[in-house]
């Protein structure tokens, strides 16, 4: 079968992410080759073939390499390298500015303000996002190493990184693949992990409620633009408290990718590198479930943005919130339906639902406004890694 993408997706700063997913939408059956595409890009196509995307010429050949490995297994890695460089991108931003700035984790040095809004939540904020970007740094290390070990291509996105970031003091104010400064954060994963009776898997059209539906209607910074967004005070803290959500969301993310994405493995090692570093991903969300908590709850919440008051967080131990949907320690997962509501409820990660997931994430990754500023050829090259991943179905190995 001949190999085939999604249209590119036009997106710019002054694009909306809900226009960004519903182009999504109403594309997704409309395919052409990518390499024919990149052939018509012009000038942009030749940047993109001086190596955006895979290590080998991606114009020259219809189909990417797989090597030794199945084309599959190739797809799945090649997307999940693709999400951790993303991912990388985004935790070394948030890094520069609130982590702690090292030969492990350059870049940056640090803004003292902002750092003190997050060390409000928590006073060992800055080790958790070192350690956490540099996680993300070994995996898309690893997994491209990997393939190029099996004679598969591997993922490159530098040509993307045309985003300015933030030109707050201690930013490095490199370009960048994502962007951290117009965040619409869905914040349902909060209740979805706190829901009995609901399983996203078992309940697709049930809408669970989010913890702050603020950060759900509008676009909001997480990290200081610049330096008058360090005052005053209530301000800054709202930013780091839209970071803490926006830790949560992104790993909660990864969580769910790789069981999802493992259910499509054909090699036992690949497989094996899917539950090897997707439990991580579990780690990582398990202490920022924890710690968005303290973004509301006393004594921060509830507050809201002085410089824009549409953005609230709310004290979500008190009337009228409270209870098992809502208290903030209740942050390890409750027993839902699993499977079949013929079994009993079960402790588990959801969604892990297999078809779609590798799509959905960059779906979900795109109205989140994480790409806003993006041009159409990454979405074109992100969408092309999905559907790939998407299409990668179980086969069986010789003895």
């Amino acid at each position: 079968m001949n190999k085939k993408t999604l249209l590119p997706i036009a997106s710019s700063a002054t694009t909306s992410t809900l226009e960004n997913v519903e182009n999504l939408d109403s594309q997704v059956e409309r395919v052409v080759r990518r390499r024919s595409f990149l052939k018509g890009l012009g000038m942009a196509g030749a940047a993109l073939s001086a190596g955006a995307l895979l290590a080998t010429d991606v114009q020259a050949e219809d189909g990417d390499r797989s090597g030794s490995l199945s084309k599959g297994d190739a797809a799945i890695l090649r997307f999940l390298a693709a999400a951790e460089i993303l991912e990388t991108d985004l935790w070394v931003q948030y890094n520069e500015l609130g982590g702690i700035q090292d030969s492990e984790v350059p870049g940056g040095s640090g803004s003292g303000p902002y750092t003190d809004a997050l060390v409000a939540l928590d006073g060992d904020m800055p080790q958790y996002i070192h350690d956490n970007t540099e996680d993300e740094h070994t995996h898309f290390r690893f997994i491209n190493a990997y393939l190029a070990s099996k004679g598969a291509d591997t993922v490159n996105l530098n040509a993307f990184r045309t985003l300015p970031g933030s030109t707050a003091t201690g930013s490095s104010r490199k370009p960048r693949l994502t962007n951290l400064m117009q965040l619409t954060v869905d914040t349902s994963f909060y209740t979805r992990y706190r829901s009995r009776t609901k399983n996203p898997d078992l309940d697709p059209n049930f809408k669970f409620p989010p913890a702050v539906p603020s950060l759900s209607n509008g676009q909001f910074p997480a990290i200081p633009r610049n330096d008058a967004d360090l005052t005053p005070h209530d301000h800054i803290q709202a930013i780091a408290n839209t970071a803490a959500f926006h830790f949560a969301f992104i790993e909660g993310g990864g969580t769910s990718l790789y069981p999802s994405l493992a259910q499509r493995v054909t090699n036992v090692q690949v497989l094996r590198i899917l539950l090897s570093i997707g439990p991580t991903e579990t780690a990582h969300f398990q202490i920022w479930h924890d710690k968005a908590g303290a973004a509301v709850s006393t004594p921060i919440a509830p507050l809201t943005d002085p410089k824009n008051p549409t953005l609230m967080f709310p004290d979500l131990n008190s009337p009228p919130f409270g209870g098992e949907n809502f208290q903030t320690n209740l942050i390890m997962p409750e027993p839902c339906p699993f499977l079949s509501r013929k079994f009993p409820v079960c402790s588990i990660i959801r969604p892990t639902k297999t078809e779609g997931a590798a799509m959905g994430a960059v779906k979900a990754l795109t109205a989140d406004g994480l790409f806003i500023g993006q041009s159409p050829a990454f979405f074109e090259v992100l969408r092309d890694l999905a559907a790939d991943a998407d299409a990668a179905r179980r086969e069986c190995e010789a003895e």
